[in-house]
């Protein structure tokens, strides 16, 4: 279709060609002025540059000299400014938040120069008049305020996370106090009437007061206007304080008791501090006055925690500063716990145990080898926001249930909710996948209740985790106040109370989880611990890494009694031998009439124990035996057998031998972790699993597949009925390596010859037998000392196919120890049990 290129009914103006004359001046509205086109000012233009009018041409070069003088200093202005402004957005945050801490603390010291002079001229005067007539009689607090201000930005920034919800609590106070002010002055207008006037409004409540008072006493008598005023200014302190209406009797139940309880009264401050116990390592022989067999206590746990935690009481906001600071302090009726101390550096020894007269003194690692982690937080305003969305979820679904409190650990916080009468228990509940919707994380997990609380808990990962360090864990008073040497630290609790446990008290351990999730940081945590507080006379341990990359740091350490083993079928072999280990120690406990290994020592140490007449033995202290393994699904894909047998003849009764097992594994499946196994581990600590399933195997229970991963774990103790959440503790591989060099330098490692089989002289074995030897020895003494010969009862004990168990046969009769077949008859044995022995070192050849 052709365009019309020109015309009134064209929509465009052509474009001029080359050589054509120009397009007509464009044309403007009615009363405008054209830049460009015909008029009196393009004239008057050009007769000023051909000369004419000359003071009109020295004044519009002095207008253009002025405006780009302007427009320089301005773009100057501005660039400098902007950069400036970079530069500010560039800085620290801290450095911003004291930067404009500090200026409202100048404007507070300004704006009292101003207000609070006799005589005031100028700025001061405008100043003041402004500030009276708005606040009124209160000009003389508004520098408080601001310097209050002032010094919450100069707070830290954990601390000051509510700067918000006071200032609108402090707005409200003020408000509700100037109106009663204004209405006690007879509410003057700002105009209008006799008594009215800005001078009478600045001298009462000030503008503020006017807004506030005015409106309701022109309806209203003064009697009913000054106690909603009043309410006002109650509402401004609860949102200070973060109090509740229904926690108001609470809250001035503990305001009396802090005012008018006396020091004796007072179990946690009125009572003098107990002096802290030293970390010494006695001499044999300093505890003997303790009775034989007071090793064991009734309700006996082998957790060791610190008292309280930190909680943050509210609904639904927070107040910093409600947690006590005081580590011993006893929390009031209704009064948050106290926070647990910061670590402080353990004491130096003042006696070293004395291995030997050759070896010297033996040193305990210093416990400043090991760093500090970070600062417990004790609440921020992400622990806000998450209370703000569980208040919104249980208000949409109508629940009559609120937000009490929460205590923040390293790893999570757990919110407690409070449930109101005639509510179930499964309302809320139900609600798991609407609160991990509302607080943005897939990571929730629901306890109902919390142990010890008429409350549910409601754990939530923090977006900023605590580091906690092995170093802070073993350096804190519930470490230190025991000096067990078997003793371990495990990390801190949603409460954020410090975890150690006595491996003693477990007795055996069972540590799993997926690949990743902090099971080998857990195992080195383990054997620092057992390193910083005990020394080779009192535990000796046993390795197994068939990994082979995992304890290779441990090498040469003096507590070793055989090289770290990372061969499965000598693992098997080094557990035979800790079998053997127990039973030896059982004859000497029940040779002396002892029950516990821990009596024997004693006994031994004090002299009391005497050989029997013409014996050489001499008696020596059993130090603990603690047997590591690091990897069981190795062990188990190697020998199922040997080893399934000898953890469980260990775990069922070597506890009152001083052997104690802490078995480790990637892989909590049933034919890892079997039933027997299971059966005789007590104590589990599981960290984050892939599926249910194997949080089942590890705990007998759901659980493990929400964790977070990263050392956060679920501990159950022996006698537990719910297992305790926890974040491990961390040790760096640097820490590792100076604790191994100095107990290298302390003491050079000795291991014992008996642990790992020797190597003996090659077997002649006949080429027939091949890899099946040891079952052949199993199924010759099987029917030597039955003396019935079946393959069914070799396919039933040995577990093998008809093949095999048929094959086993064949080779026992080509060996004369079983007749010829005869049929469905079991066949002859020819052997008889007396002559086993000899049978048995034939067939392996010795």
């Amino acid at each position: 279709m052709a365009t019309r290129t020109s015309g009134k009914g064209s929509g465009k103006r052509p474009t001029p060609r080359t050589g054509s004359r120009p397009a007509p001046a464009k044309r403007t509205p009615a009363g405008s002025r054209s830049r460009s086109g015909s008029g009196s000012r393009p004239a008057r233009n050009r007769q000023v540059a051909t000369g004419q009018d000359p003071v009109s041409w020295v004044f519009m070069m002095i207008g253009k000299l002025v405006i780009g003088f302007w427009l320089l200093l301005a773009h100057g202005m501005g660039g400098a400014v902007r950069a400036l402004g970079q530069g500010a957005r560039d800085l620290d945050p801290a450095h911003r938040r004291d930067g404009l801490g500090l200026s409202v603390l100048a404007g507070a010291i300004v704006l009292a120069a101003m207000t609070w002079r006799d005589t005031k001229t100028g700025v001061a005067a405008v100043v003041d008049a402004v500030v009276h007539g708005t606040v009124g009689a209160l000009t003389w607090s508004v520098p408080f305020l601001l310097g209050l201000l002032a010094w919450r930005f100069l707070r830290h920034p954990d601390q000051n996370a509510e700067t918000g919800r006071m200032g609108i609590g402090w707005t409200a106070l003020l408000a509700g106090i100037l109106g009663i002010v204004h209405v006690a002055h007879g509410t003057p207008y700002p105009s209008g009437g006799v008594n009215d006037g800005m001078d009478k409004v600045s001298a009462a409540g000030g503008m503020l007061g006017f807004l506030v008072s005015a409106p309701p006493s022109s309806i209203l008598p003064a009697f009913i206007t000054i106690p909603l005023l009043l309410m006002l200014s109650g509402f401004g302190v609860l949102v200070i304080t973060a109090t509740p209406v229904h926690r108001v009797p609470e809250r001035l139940a503990e305001i009396r008791h802090m005012l008018f309880q006396r020091p004796e009264d007072s179990p946690a401050k009125g009572t003098k501090p107990l002096p802290r116990p030293k970390r010494t390592r006695k001499k044999p022989g300093a505890d003997e006055e303790r009775e034989v067999g007071d090793n064991v206590k009734p309700y006996d746990t082998p957790v060791l925690s610190e008292e309280g935690g930190r909680r943050a009481d509210h609904a639904p906001e927070i107040v910093p500063g409600l947690v006590d600071d005081e580590p011993e302090a006893a929390a009031a009726p209704g009064k948050a716990p106290s926070q647990p101390p910061l670590p402080t550096p353990a004491p130096r020894k003042v006696e070293q145990l004395v291995l030997s007269p050759q070896a010297g003194p033996y040193t305990l690692p210093d416990t400043q080898m090991l760093r500090a982690g970070s600062a417990p937080k004790p609440q921020t305003k992400a622990n806000t926001i998450v209370v703000n969305a569980l208040s919104s979820v249980l208000e949409q679904f109508a629940i009559d249930a609120q937000v009490i409190g929460f205590t923040r650990g390293p790893t999570v916080t757990r919110y407690e909710i409070e449930l109101g009468p005639a509510v179930k228990v499964e309302k809320v509940t139900a609600l798991t996948k609407n609160i991990a919707y509302a607080v943005k994380s897939a990571d929730v997990r629901i306890l109902s209740p919390i142990p010890g609380k008429s409350a549910i808990g409601v754990e939530i990962p923090n977006t900023d985790k605590d580091l906690v360090s092995l170093g802070d864990v073993l350096r804190s008073q519930v470490a230190q106040a025991d000096h067990h040497p078997m003793i371990v630290g495990l990390g801190k609790d949603v409460e954020g109370r410090t975890i150690v446990a006595n491996l003693a008290k477990m007795p055996h351990i069972l540590i799993a989880g997926a690949t990743g999730a902090g099971k080998s940081t857990c195992i080195n945590g383990l054997i620092t611990s057992i390193l910083m507080r005990s020394t080779p006379d009192e535990v000796r341990m046993v390795l197994v890494d068939p990994k082979r990359v995992e304890l290779n740091t441990y090498e040469g350490i003096p507590h070793l009694i055989t090289p770290i083993i990372t061969n499965p079928k000598k693992a098997a072999e080094a557990l035979e031998w800790v079998v053997g280990e127990m039973d030896r120690r059982y004859d000497d406990l029940a040779a002396s009439g002892f029950r516990h290994v821990d009596d024997f020592n004693k006994a031994v140490r004090a002299g009391k124990l005497v050989p029997p007449p013409g014996s050489e033995r001499v008696y020596q202290p059993y130090p603990y035996l603690l047997v590591i393994v690091d990897e069981l699904a190795d062990l188990m894909m190697v020998a199922p057998r040997d080893v399934e047998d000898s953890i469980v003849r260990i775990t069922q009764l070597a506890r009152a031998a001083g052997i104690h097992l802490v078995i480790a594994t990637q892989r909590p499946s049933v034919d890892v972790v079997t039933g027997l196994i299971k059966a005789n581990v007590p104590s589990r600590l599981a960290f984050a699993t892939s599926s249910l399933a194997d949080s089942r195997v590890i705990l007998d229970q759901p659980g493990a597949e929400k964790l977070v991963g990263q050392g956060d774990a679920l501990f159950l103790p022996m006698g537990a009925s719910k297992p305790m959440r926890l974040q491990n503790a961390f040790v760096s591989e640097k820490e590792i390596a100076d604790v191994v060099g100095h107990c290298k330098t302390q003491m050079q490692v000795e291991y014992r010859d008996d642990v790992a089989a020797p190597a003996t002289a090659k077997r002649e074995v006949d080429e027939e037998i091949g890899d099946d030897l040891d079952l052949l020895v199993q199924a010759a003494e099987l029917i030597v000392s039955t003396q019935f010969g079946s393959t069914s009862m070799l396919q039933r004990k040995l577990r093998v196919g008809f093949a095999k168990a048929g094959r086993l046969m064949d080779l026992l009769e080509s060996r004369n120890v079983v007749g010829p077949s005869e049929g469905s008859k079991a066949r002859e044995v020819m052997v008889k049990p007396d002559d086993l022995p000899g049978l048995l070192a034939d067939l392996r050849g010795e």
